[in-house]
């Protein structure tokens, strides 16, 4: 099968993709003997926040290049890859999918997705190939797919009533679990917006990839 696209968001999970999510989304692939690429927009963050006060930063990052630390520099911009070469896509989650990949964390159900994202993740949805969004990441699935697609953030009500208001269906997930959408192929998964640790956000991510395989 073509390799599996992974889109970042930056690095770290108060402005990037987070961590954890990615790590385990790549080991899950890894261990099912699937390759994948690390795609990432070349722009500026929203923001860099400082992971140890949790405070803003003064200072200005690229989100290509912070999210090359999570691919160990193998990755590559938006504008220089082909949805064709791909099988399928899995984006984690990190407050940066709600912040660079969109505007979500600013603007809600009025949020636009960043159009080298936008246009990236709809060609996925228009080839009919499968995507896992993990954590916040399914707050972009109604934008890319023009709503009616069923997704899961797990239990939180404001983001769900967001999901709806763009045209969505909200289903309440344990975060041990995915919520797969068949009709379009888009499976998601609470990890962080319910998880207490590492091990718990590893179970429904796990099940988000493998589905995303079997459909591929």
């Amino acid at each position: 099968m073509k390799k599996i696209a992974v889109l970042l968001s930056g690095c770290g999970v108060y402005d990037g993709s987070e961590i954890y999510e990615t790590v385990l989304t790549l080991l899950a692939l890894d261990k099912a003997g699937v390759a994948y690429q690390c795609v990432a927009p070349d722009m500026e963050q929203y923001h860099v926040v400082n992971h140890l006060t949790g405070e803003p930063a003064d200072e200005k990052r690229n989100v290509l290049v912070e999210a090359a630390r999570l691919a160990r520099g193998d990755i590559k911009s938006l504008s220089d890859v082909n949805p064709d070469d791909f099988g399928g896509l899995m984006v984690p989650g990190g407050f940066g999918a709600a912040k660079n990949l969109s505007q979500f964390a600013f603007k809600g159900a009025d949020t636009d997705v960043q159009p080298d994202v936008l246009q990236f993740c709809q060609a996925f949805a228009n080839a009919a190939k499968p995507a896992g969004y993990i954590c916040i990441a399914p707050t972009l699935v109604n934008k890319v797919y023009g709503g009616g697609v069923t997704v899961t953030v797990g239990n939180d009500a404001d983001t769900a009533k967001a999901i709806e208001a763009m045209g969505g269906k909200h289903q309440v997930c344990e975060v041990s679990q995915a919520c797969t959408d068949e009709q379009h192929k888009v499976v998601t998964t609470p990890a962080y917006m319910l998880a207490n640790s590492i091990s718990e956000a590893q179970l429904g991510i796990e099940k988000c990839v493998q589905q995303v395989i079997a459909w591929a």
